[in-house]
């Protein structure tokens, strides 16, 4: 028996290493020396890392004019977020429902955003750009101007849209490289203004601690340069297409992240069944996936609990093909 290829379909919680961020982190791995040191060695890899920050900058389009940020290089996207959470200069912390859970471990005693709450220059408002588990677009860039009017702080969690999207208008940004293809341990919190964090000493202009990860960085600006992806956006239409009368529709969607329901099988039970046929998906974010708990997220946007227990999440990346997306298409249609 010929057992065929598998698909990988769980990009929102980390997609393959590109060939291009491999190349840049072998490349990093000879610049060995640590970017604080004085001596040649160390200016060298300071050289690199801030290269490195500039391109990422440019790549994101936040490194010229209005949108000139200022980049902390951090290990991932979850300590970015508790780097804003815990050291932006506001008093009152309010989020979104339906944000990470990194969220709300950062800020377990955030307030959960109702819409109606007034804003003033002592709150910082969270509000993601992409959900990980639906694909929905959320309002971040309607919310810029009003929050900027009573000089009030926007966090925007862009994890599943950098390299993807361009990003909305926010004070602080949140990335995480694995998220397109960039190595898994590297990530990093865009800033309007220094000034809007209180430093804690160390590194990354004192508002970091901990030795830069210069591997990571440089393959972090490698992958958000590669760009394209292995299939179109039309072919991305086209697969949402076949997949239409199962898919949760949430306001705005992406092209690369499904939320489908099955008409009578538990997600678990597809989960099992999908890997058996080859396919790698996901019940959900993988923070929380490997519980049998309902999804918070679900649940903040009004997923009915008989629904939300049989939807499961499709996302593809860059390296997603054609092939792979209809090959998933035959497979689910013969699950439905």
């Amino acid at each position: 028996m010929v057992i065929p290829q598998r698909v990988y379909l769980d990009h929102a919680a980390t997609s393959p290493l590109r060939p291009e961020a491999k190349a840049a982190m072998e490349e990093g791995f000879a610049i060995w020396a640590n970017p604080s040191s004085p001596h040649a060695e160390g200016r060298r890899a300071r050289a690199a890392l801030e290269d490195a920050r500039e391109r990422i900058k440019a790549a994101l389009g936040l490194g010229q004019g209005d949108k000139n940020y200022e980049l902390i290089f951090t290990s991932g996207a979850s300590e970015a977020l508790w780097i804003a959470l815990n050291r932006a200069k506001a008093k009152r912390r309010i989020v979104s429902a339906v944000e990470h859970d990194a969220v709300f471990r950062a800020a377990p005693d955030a307030e959960v955003f109702t819409g109606d709450e007034p804003f003033d220059a002592a709150t910082l408002l969270a509000v993601q750009h992409v959900n990980s588990e639906t694909g929905t677009i959320n309002p971040v860039a309607q919310m810029a101007g009003p929050l900027a009017e009573a000089d009030a702080l926007l966090l925007s969690d862009c994890a599943q849209s950098a390299g993807k999207l361009a990003l909305p208008e926010a004070d602080m940004i949140v990335v995480g490289a694995h998220k397109f293809g960039g190595p898994i341990g590297v990530g990093a919190l865009l800033v309007r203004d220094f000034n809007l964090l209180e430093p804690v000493g160390g590194h990354e202009r004192g508002y970091r601690q901990g030795t830069e990860n210069l591997p990571g960085a440089m393959g972090m600006a490698a992958a958000l340069e590669a760009g394209a992806w292995a299939s179109t956006a039309e072919q991305r239409a086209a697969f949402a297409a076949r997949v239409a009368g199962q898919r949760l529709i949430i306001g705005e969607q992406v092209d690369y992240i499904y939320a489908l329901t099955h008409p009578t099988m538990s997600a678990q039970a597809l989960l099992i069944r999908l890997d058996a046929m080859g396919f790698a998906v996901s019940a959900g974010s993988a923070c929380s996936s490997g519980t049998l708990k309902k999804s918070r997220v679900l649940d903040a946007f009004g997923v009915p609990d008989d629904v939300a227990a049989r939807t499961i999440r499709v996302s593809l990346g860059w390296s997603t093909t054609p092939e792979d997306l209809g090959r998933f298409s035959e497979a689910w249609a013969s699950l439905c």
